[in-house]
């Protein structure tokens, strides 16, 4: 028996969310009394062994270039069948577009129940019970699941990376490896500092800016900060910004630490986007703007004259001239 957590890698680079996985997969497998296990498919340029520092004490490598690109059928069958050369009971993922391809298929593959989105440790005191967002992070619902084998997806960004001293021992594993049926000619990649699914902090507008060409100052502070940068659907619909930074129930959910809005009313449908995120900050000209009902800290007043000053005051923080 053991926990067996999905490594998510892009073009041989680790994501940071799958830091998040293995740390809360170590953990509970603290928990049940278990090891730490976790499965990587495909050629990786990481350091494998590093990722010991997460607790995980094993890596399960199928070191084959078929597996490069996801696939989610090849991918589950993958798995699967690590699943029972390990012994696995509970498998853990990433609630990212790998895990939200690959779970769902796996549960209904192995007949394993699932939660999709958890945002805690299970509760193992009676049961297994795994706390998770229900209506667009509204309210939380505790499930129970009851099957032999269990399955949980990890929201991104709410559970803390731990970077202890251990070296995982990184060990070939032999799988079943299908002809993928989805073949990638091309990669186009985005442009940026930070991408905004792995960003922890993200600098937002909206049509309170008036038009394109006004993003400069979003796009300075953005800079300064390191953070990414985000628009509501409207801007993106106006063609503003490119349709990848838009945040929001119909765009990218994201839960940054901080997340700062600049010119964005704040329409429920926004809000179940980012309303994950740490710290929000809202700056608005309009004080009934819905935004700052759910906002941490907020300021009133023109974004034409307080992200300027804003971006002054962060450049004589860090000494920039």
């Amino acid at each position: 028996m053991s926990v067996l957590i999905f490594i998510d890698q892009s073009e041989g680079h680790i994501k940071k969310s799958s830091l998040e996985a293995l740390t809360y997969g170590a953990e509970l497998a603290a928990q049940l009394g278990t090891s730490a296990e976790a499965i990587v498919l495909g050629e990786v340029k990481d350091d494998l062994a590093a990722l010991g520092k997460q607790g995980v004490k094993k890596i399960h490598q199928v070191n084959n270039s078929a597996l490069n690109h996801l696939d989610a059928q090849v991918y589950t069958k993958a798995i699967a069948e690590a699943v029972a050369a390990t012994g696995a009971k509970v498998v853990v993922f990433s609630h990212n577009i790998s895990g939200k391809a690959i779970a769902p298929r796996l549960s209904a593959k192995l007949k394993a129940a699932m939660v999709a989105g958890a945002v805690g440790l299970p509760n193992t005191s009676n049961g297994f019970v795994v706390k998770k967002n229900v209506f667009s992070g509204k309210a939380f619902a505790n499930l129970s699941l009851n099957t032999d084998i269990k399955i949980i997806s990890l929201n991104p960004n709410s559970f803390h990376i731990t970077n202890g001293d251990g070296v995982a021992e990184v060990a070939p594993l032999s799988v079943t490896v299908d002809a993928p049926k989805v073949k990638v000619t091309a990669v186009n990649k985005v442009t940026g500092e930070v991408p905004l699914s792995e960003a922890e902090l993200v600098v937002s507008a909206g049509r309170g800016l008036k038009g394109p060409e006004n993003w400069g100052m979003i796009e300075e502070m953005a800079h300064l900060l390191h953070a990414a940068t985000a628009c509501s659907r409207a801007v993106a619909d106006a063609g503003w910004r490119p349709h990848h930074e838009h945040v929001g129930q119909t765009g990218l959910a994201i839960a940054p630490n901080l997340y700062i809005a600049i010119g964005i009313s704040g329409a429920i449908q926004h809000l179940a986007g980012v309303n994950r995120s740490k710290v929000i900050v809202v700056i608005n000209k309009d004080p009934e703007a819905p935004f700052f009902k759910a906002a941490d800290y907020g300021i009133v007043g023109d974004a034409f004259e307080v992200v300027p000053k804003m971006n002054a005051a962060i450049k004589k923080l860090k000494g920039i001239a």
